[in-house]
């Protein structure tokens, strides 16, 4: 069950559904970090933003902030942008940086020793091993051996919405993607991966889907705690899905 929204708000929130935690590789909207999105009629577009605690990682949450500010940005018909970060201990740095396109290492001057590029990569490939596993766990408990993941392709493999995200984080970090492309492959060279290696690349894909879901489970349920309303988007989890 998603929180009710106007119509005027539909278009920024379909802009801002494309933005995700780089973390949890989720939809800040479907999270409940979206406070409130409005435009005006002259097009002046705002949205407010929140996070589960007031120390969460400066350099994730400016990352989402950024990405916000462009996805609506790059709307028809906005005409300005501001993005706000609400309740946390570098929101004056991140909604400032942000704003003035200043980078952020140019926002957290003296602190920060580069940009986010690597970091956003890094959450990618984790985002990857743990598409991985939700496209192979299925195959697997229906009985297909192992060592036949290999022989893969992805254009093999039936349709899913767990198949077109794997697709997506691949296509993201320039990774092998297409209909021909193996089902296994190391995030890091998009080389394939080899047979000694089979066990742990599962073991490893398994390990990071459990730990973004857990942390998932984490974060809504501190966010929960903080505010007791829902965000402009959310999914609201049922106990069966918690």
């Amino acid at each position: 069950m998603s929180a009710q929204v106007t119509a005027p708000e539909e278009g920024l929130l379909r802009a801002l559904e494309t933005v995700r935690d780089p973390e949890l590789d989720e939809p800040i909207t479907s999270l409940g970090f979206v406070a409130s999105c409005t435009v005006s009629a002259d097009g002046d577009a705002q949205v407010r933003l929140r996070l589960p605690t007031y120390f969460c990682a400066p350099n994730f949450a400016y990352l989402m902030v950024a990405d916000a500010y462009d996805a609506v940005s790059a709307l028809p018909g906005v005409r300005s942008t501001e993005v706000v970060l609400e309740d946390h201990f570098a929101s004056d740095a991140i909604n400032g940086g942000v704003a003035a396109q200043a980078g952020f290492a140019r926002s957290f001057d003296g602190e920060a020793v580069g940009e986010l590029h690597q970091l956003r990569a890094d959450f990618l490939r984790k985002a990857v091993m743990a598409g991985t596993d939700q496209v192979c766990r299925p195959l697997l408990a229906a009985g297909t051996d192992p060592a036949a993941l290999l022989a893969m392709t992805l254009g093999e493999l039936p349709p899913s919405r767990a198949l077109d995200r794997l697709r997506s984080r691949r296509a993201e970090l320039g990774l092998p993607a297409g209909e021909d492309a193996p089902l296994l492959i190391e995030p890091s060279t998009g080389a394939p991966v080899a047979e000694a290696a089979l066990p742990l690349h599962l073991r490893r894909a398994h390990v990071t889907q459990v730990s973004i879901e857990a942390n998932s489970g984490i974060c809504r349920g501190m966010l929960r705690h903080r505010y007791h309303t829902n965000g402009q988007g959310e999914t609201v989890l049922s106990s069966e899905d918690s």
